[in-house]
C-alpha cells in the first residue's frame, strides 16, 4: 500500500483562485483587501517566507505592504509600528513575521495587534473564540490549513482517534481544539516531550499530526496501516549529495508513505496551505469590515 499524497500546493492554488473572486467582489464594493507585513531583522528564512506571502497576495489580488525594520529595532519601536497599522483604516490584516529580534517580546507584540486585523490568528481574543467553539473568525493559519486538507480529501474523523504531537500556541493546541470541534468530532490526544509511550499512542491513532520540529522523528512502526499522517515539520538537514549541501525534511520518515492511507509531503504539503489560509484570513478580515 502507498499513501494518497495530500498535495497542499495544488489545493492552495485552488483556494487562492476562489479568494481572487471574493477580492474582485470586494473591490467592486470599494474595499481593497490590504495585508501589511512587518519584517524585523535579517533572518534569511523570514525573508523567504515574506516573499512567498507577497507572491500569494499578488495571485489573489490583495494589496501588500512590507515594512522592513533593522535587527536592532526596540520593543517600543515595534509596538509603535503596530499601533500605526491598527489605526490605518486601509489596512485589513497585520502580520509581524516571527521570529522578532532578540530582546523583543513576541507575545506582547501579538497582543498589541487589533484582533480584527490579526490574520495570524494568534491574538488571545481570537484563540479564545476558538476555545468557545467559534470557528467563523480569524483562525491560526497552519491548523486551519490542516483541517482544510483533511476536509478536501473527505477523510472522516468522527469518533476517530487523533494524536497531535506538539503543544505550541501556533499549531498544536489550536489544531487539537479544531479537531475536537463539533462537525469534525475527533477524540484528540496531545503528545509532547514529556509524553510516555508515544510510539504506542501513535500506533492506536487514525490521524497523526507531527508538529515538533525534529526531522524524521515519527517512524514507520509508529503508524497504524491506513492512518492519515500530517507532517507540519519543515527542517533543514545536511545533504552533501545536493549542490546546496542541504535539503528540507519533515518530522516524519518518508518511508511512512508505504503504510499510511494519506500523507502530506515536505515540502509541498502544509506549508503552502498555511500561506493560503493567511490570504483567506486577510480577505475574511476585509469582508468583516464591510459587514
Amino acid at each position: 500500500m502507498s499513501a494518497v499524497i495530500l498535495d497542499g500546493k495544488a489545493l492552495g492554488l485552488r483556494i487562492e483562485a476562489e479568494l481572487a473572486e471574493r477580492v474582485s467582489a470586494l473591490k467592486e464594493s470599494g474595499v481593497e483587501p490590504h495585508l501589511a507585513v512587518v519584517l524585523a531583522g535579517d533572518d534569511p528564512a523570514s525573508h523567504v517566507y515574506v516573499r512567498n506571502k507577497q507572491r500569494a497576495c499578488e495571485r489573489c489580488g490583495i494589496k501588500s505592504t512590507r515594512i522592513d525594520l533593522s535587527n536592532d529595532v526596540t520593543q517600543k519601536e515595534l509596538m509603535q509600528v503596530v499601533a500605526n497599522l491598527n489605526s490605518d483604516d486601509s489596512v485589513h490584516g497585520i502580520l509581524v513575521q516571527s521570529p522578532t529580534p532578540e530582546g523583543t517580546d513576541e507575545l506582547a507584540i501579538t497582543e498589541a495587534i487589533d484582533p480584527s486585523k490579526d490574520v495570524d490568528g494568534f491574538h488571545p481574543a481570537n484563540l479564545g473564540k476558538l476555545v468557545m467553539g467559534q470557528t467563523d473568525g480569524l483562525l491560526p493559519c497552519t491548523p486551519a490549513g490542516v483541517i482544510r486538507m483533511i476536509q478536501d480529501a473527505d477523510i472522516d474523523l468522527s469518533g476517530k482517534k487523533a494524536v497531535v504531537m506538539g503543544r505550541s500556541r501556533i499549531v498544536g493546541m489550536p489544531l487539537a481544539l479544531l479537531l475536537a470541534q463539533k462537525g469534525i468530532d475527533a477524540t484528540v490526544t496531545i503528545a509532547h516531550s514529556r509524553t510516555q509511550d508515544i510510539a504506542e499512542i501513535c500506533r492506536s491513532a487514525d490521524l497523526v499530526v507531527a508538529a515538533i520540529g525534529r526531522p524524521a522523528t515519527v517512524r514507520t512502526d509508529w503508524i497504524k496501516p491506513g492512518a492519515t499522517v500530517i507532517d507540519v515539520g519543515i527542517n533543514r538537514v545536511i545533504d552533501e549529495s545536493r549542490a546546496s549541501g542541504s535539503r528540507l525534511a519533515g518530522d516524519v520518515e518518508p518511508s511512512v508513505k508505504d503504510i499510511a492511507g494519506h500523507m502530506t509531503p515536505v515540502p509541498g504539503g502544509v506549508g503552502p496551505m498555511t500561506i493560503s489560509m493567511l490570504m483567506s484570513n486577510t480577505v475574511r478580515a476585509a469582508e468583516m469590515r464591510l459587514a
